[in-house]
């Protein structure tokens, strides 16, 4: 069997790498075209992706009530290794105010200026990874 360089993670392995980085990516749409968005998040007890925004951002009204993906990786150009963990699902407005003031608590903060905080939940209903490894030959 050849060796592509790459090897699929499993759903725990691609949790456990999420939970390390700050920055990922949501990949949405709009205006009927691919967006993606750099954002900083953190995972939720249930696995969830979230997102803090400001209530009235174009990611809110983008987002809400739709599937999409959210992507995050690291990468180490010295060593050509890494990995790269996609999570698709419904993404959703938090709405319910018990569940907003926790996450004010324990959810991710923002790099950016906010006004009215309004978390997105991003459901981890499918999560793939990849892990790339070293191809150079050695010798």
């Amino acid at each position: 069997m050849k060796n592509d360089g790459f090897r699929s993670m499993d759903r725990q392995e691609c949790l456990r790498l999420l939970a390390k980085v700050p920055v990922g990516r949501v990949v949405y749409t709009r205006h009927a075209l691919p967006a993606v968005l750099p954002v900083n998040f953190s995972l939720d007890i249930d696995s969830a992706v979230l997102l803090r925004t400001s209530a009235g951002s174009d990611l809110v009204r983008a987002v809400d009530g739709v599937v999409v993906a959210f992507e995050a990786d690291e990468f180490d150009a010295d060593s050509r290794s890494g990995w790269s963990v996609v999570v698709t699902g419904r993404a959703t407005a938090v709405t319910d105010p018990a569940e907003h003031e926790r996450l004010l608590r324990t959810g991710p903060s923002s790099w950016m200026p906010i006004q009215q905080d309004l978390f997105i939940r991003i459901e981890a209903e499918m999560v793939t990874g990849r892990e790339l490894t070293d191809l150079r030959v050695t010798g």
